[in-house]
């Protein structure tokens, strides 16, 4: 897993500069600013769509007790990843994802690179 730039996680830490953590699926959405009739203002997220299912995955096999979570941390590093397994899969339940062994699913490549030959 790429490492975090001491800056970065910093400013993860000062409220307001970022809502959400860097690993977080809402990281990137726009925040929206209601105004109520009384002036004061209400911080939501707005509507966060799903990439395209054309993102490179790797194939697969769900085996008997996988969980999501389980899948981010052996693939990604980090059970609460399990988001980016879900979004590359079309599934509106990520608990869809394992609920049957023998289902074959996509999982991104970490950080986005194609993998290569696996080196033992």
């Amino acid at each position: 897993m790429a490492e975090t730039e001491p800056y970065d996680s910093a400013l993860d830490s000062v409220p307001g500069v970022h809502p959400y953590p860097r690993t977080s699926r809402y990281h990137d959405a726009e925040i929206g600013v209601h105004r109520r009739p009384d002036g004061s203002e209400v911080r939501y997220v707005k509507r966060r769509l799903l990439p395209p299912l054309d993102e490179e995955t790797e194939p697969h096999t769900v085996g008997a007790g996988e969980r999501p979570d389980l899948l981010g941390q052996r693939f990604l590093g980090d059970p609460g990843q399990w988001w980016r397994i879900a979004d590359a899969n079309p599934v509106l339940d990520p608990r869809e994802l394992t609920d049957e062994p023998g289902r074959v699913i996509g999982i991104p490549l970490a950080g986005g690179f194609p993998r290569g030959e696996r080196r033992v």
